[in-house]
């Protein structure tokens, strides 16, 4: 089961991405499409990625490791 829904990523509005003119190419495989000059992210992939990064750091601190958040 996913940790978090597409429907609870889109209402965050989370598909939204930057402006067209201000990308980096190494996201172009999560961009949906394009819409009014901005990028649409593809919320199944990001649902994906989630959840990996979840499974990820689950598994670290299961293990014992330290994780730790920058932000």
């Amino acid at each position: 089961m996913a940790v978090i829904s597409m429907k609870q990523l889109l209402e965050a509005g989370v598909h939204f991405g930057h402006q067209t003119r201000r990308w980096n190419p190494k996201m172009a495989p999560y961009i949906f499409t394009e819409r009014n000059g901005i990028y649409i992210i593809d919320l199944q992939k990001t649902v994906r990625k989630v959840d990996e990064a979840y499974n990820f750091i689950r598994d670290t601190a299961m293990a014992g490791k330290t994780v730790l958040f920058v932000g």
